[in-house]
């Protein structure tokens, strides 16, 4: 290269041909669409084991053969794969909500977001289920703040936001935890609710104030075991209610608010003071000159739906605030709303509740000079508020619709999704850059037939538009079983079964990027305590995660070695040597039971109609690997030079890849050309960059021939060697 120097001179260059690199890795991830009973809607979701589909969509139904989705994802999840998951969608699909009324869906974070449910309060909705179904249904969501500091009963009525005072004998020692405190004067307080009439009336009083017999007045805000606690064994308690001059009754009793509070479930009760402290003033409040902020939340399994446990506390949320602006710390909110966002599985906080009466002012400092203050709600900002109480609220769901707007899990349609809201879901997958998988499961095939084959295109269609995954294929289960209900009916005869397995696939697009299999397996099912039948896509493609797990994603997932089907007692279909002869000619995968190694996957065809390399899953799976590895390294060489060193580079990355796949048994040669000869002038001047990369795949072995040559005792074997 010449150095351009106008004099002498010493020039130093690099260059660097370490840029780039391959990267082998995969996902073994499958995607799979599913009207599953809870969770987010049209969001994918990655999901690691059966537990985590349990927490995040629920488990197993009876209705509408539900099941078929679920232990099919299940099922693909015993292989050691992973799972990307999309609720279904359908129009009818409602949320529970405290009030029922008016109906909404959310459909996920995104959309509660969207809709601005963060940032606006729904009318008269307080707080609504994760996302729609009826599974959230009788749910019980308990909400207390500190609506009173103690409960007193009154001779007289008396009506909430009535001003009252205390008096306070001159010395009167008020005990408290750990301390005595010296008083006189009266307290300053205001009824927050009451119940019952006349000699019987209870009043929750919230004291706000001391005012000495000086007439200093100083804020007092009760705290929990503090010295405002007023026992009656030690004073006798007096109230003047506000009006005018006043009257005085007698207090018969003097008891904490807080330590009355119970959660009243349908067949139980819960103490709040057993969950937790009375809710006060949080420290971020306080330091906002701010008041009676802090709030908890409670959301109760109140009649088993979800866990099978009636009384089952789902979630406890301790020390919120109603302060929009409240946080724990520095970019950790405490704001009940953007807490219960970030933080619940099962609800989103929708609006604070209707204020109660908090507060007061006076006009002076003498006895009886109280205004009620203007209610101040919930989610303002913290600065200098008294906020509004609510007190003791069980809110129960209700109004919450699964598919075709069913209340419940056991009326049919329930759990059936439209044909339209199951391919709206795999439309998600179409984008590869954002979703990472090497799988897509049709999941049930409880369809009739031709819809069951217009899932399958739809998922083959996604497969070639993206051309780095595999779709795989069950047949539908009228081709089967002729059951009516859950656990009846009869199974078809093999010569049936073999002649709608092919009418079946005829029609189906023809795609190396299919895997087609033979049927259903018979498998328990835990959570029902019964057997069930469950197509065999998801075990189809487990066998092929278990084995780029355990070996490369070239090696055939079929055979005794690496095709064995896992939790499955029998096959709704075994089919013999002629009937896996016709299957296999029409590119369906026989999985048979084979005595010694159980039921095996049989067959490692694709779903290609055409004699080729690229009709073998092997083959196929290989070229999804070496492409996506060698296309992740030639975006390092966008926006270089298109000369010698770049070609070169990029040639010096990509053969030590393919000889590393090679030495494994994936190909049996390559050979890696990116040179001038296909970087041609017109080529560099056009900005493009071009390499060709010829490969010799590995073939797996389908046919074996064995031949047994019996000779006489005085034959030389090179005699007869070829002649056979």
């Amino acid at each position: 290269m010449p150095l351009n120097l106008a004099s002498p001179g010493l020039v130093v260059r690099e260059v660097d041909l370490t840029i780039g690199r391959v990267d082998t890795a995969t996902t073994k991830a499958a995607g799979i669409v599913a009207p599953f009973q809870k969770g987010p809607i049209n969001e994918p979701i990655t999901i690691e084991d059966e537990q985590g589909l349990i927490d995040t969509f629920g488990e197993p139904l009876d209705i509408d053969k539900h099941y078929e989705y679920w232990l099919t994802a299940s099922s693909y999840l015993s292989y050691g794969g992973i799972l990307s998951v999309v609720r279904s969608d359908d129009a009818d699909l409602k949320n529970a909500t405290d009030d029922g009324s008016p109906e909404i869906k959310i459909l996920s974070t995104e959309d509660y977001n969207n809709k601005g449910y963060d940032l606006n309060a729904l009318s008269n909705t307080i707080v609504a289920a994760r996302n729609p179904g009826s599974w959230a249904n009788d749910l019980k969501v308990a909400i207390i703040d500190g609506r009173a500091d103690q409960q007193l009963t009154l001779g007289a009525t008396t009506v909430v936001g009535t001003g009252v005072t205390q008096a306070v004998p001159a010395g009167t020692v008020l005990p408290g935890v750990g301390s005595t405190t010296l008083l006189d004067g009266y307290f300053k307080g205001i009824v927050t609710e009451v119940s019952g009439s006349g000699a019987n009336t209870v009043a929750g009083v919230k004291f706000v104030a001391h005012v000495s017999a000086a007439g200093v007045e100083t804020s007092k805000s009760y705290q929990p075991g503090g010295v405002y606690k007023f026992d009656t064994s030690v004073i006798s308690l007096g109230m003047t209610a506000n009006t005018g001059g006043g009257s005085t009754t007698t207090v018969g009793t003097a008891v904490d608010w807080f330590d009355q509070q119970n959660i009243v479930l349908s067949n139980s009760t819960i103490a709040w003071n057993n969950i937790a402290e009375r809710p006060s003033t949080t420290a971020f409040a306080e330091a906002r000159s701010s008041r009676f902020d802090e709030v908890h939340v409670v959301v109760i399994d109140d009649k088993g739906t979800v866990t099978g446990n009636a009384g089952t506390i789902l979630e406890k949320h301790i020390g919120l605030s109603k302060a929009n602006d409240a946080e724990f710390s520095a970019g950790s909110p405490s704001y009940w709303r953007k807490y219960l966002y970030n933080n619940s599985d099962n609800i989103f906080g929708m609006g604070g509740p209707t204020a109660a009466s908090s507060g007061i002012t006076t006009t002076s400092f003498a006895a009886g000079n109280f205004t009620k203050n203007t209610d101040i709600g919930w989610d303002q900002d913290a600065q200098g508020i008294d906020f509004g109480a609510s007190g003791n609220l069980t809110l129960t769901f209700q109004g919450g619709k699964n598919y075709g707007g069913q209340t419940n899990t056991t009326t049919a349609g329930a759990m059936t999704a439209s044909i339209g809201g199951i391919t709206d879901g795999y439309d998600l997958f179409e984008d590869k850059d954002q979703f990472d998988i090497d799988f897509l499961l049709m999941g049930s095939a409880n369809y009739p037939q031709h819809e069951a084959q217009a899932i399958a295109n739809k998922l083959i269609s996604i497969a070639e538009l993206r051309k780095d995954v595999v779709a795989f294929i069950s047949p539908n289960r009228g081709a089967f079983l002729n059951d009516t209900s859950v656990g009846t009916g009869t199974i078809n005869s093999a010569a049936d079964i073999t002649n709608n397995v092919v009418g079946f696939y005829s029609p189906i697009t023809s795609s190396s990027y299919a895997v087609f299999d033979s049927g259903y397996k018979y498998m328990f099912d835990r959570f029902t305590d019964t057997f069930r039948y469950v197509p065999l896509n998801g075990d189809i493609a487990g066998t092929c995660a278990r084995n780029d797990i355990n070996n490369f994603p070239w090696f055939s997932p079929a055979g005794t070695a690496r095709g064995g089907i896992l939790n499955a007692v029998k096959l709704a279909y075994t089919p013999n040597q002629t009937q896996r002869d016709v299957l296999y000619s029409n590119r369906i995968n026989p999985v048979i039971f084979s005595p010694g190694a159980g039921i095996i996957l049989f067959g490692d065809k694709t779903g290609f109609g055409k004699a080729s390399a690229f009709d073998r899953i092997n083959v196929r799976r290989l070229f999804i690997f070496i492409e996506e590895a060698i296309s992740a390294a030639a975006k390092d060489q966008l926006f270089e030079f298109n000369d010698e060193i770049t070609r070169t580079n990029f040639v010096n990355i990509v053969e030590p890849f393919l000889r590393d796949v090679q030495s494994k048994r994936g190909i049996f040669d390559f050979r890696v050309v990116c040179d001038e000869t296909n970087n041609t002038a017109a080529i560099i001047d056009n900005n493009e960059f071009i390499a060709d990369i010829f490969i010799k795949p590995s073939r797996s072995i389908n046919f074996i021939g064995l031949t047994f040559v019996a000779t006489r005792t005085g034959i030389s074997f090179d005699e007869v060697i070829g002649t056979v």
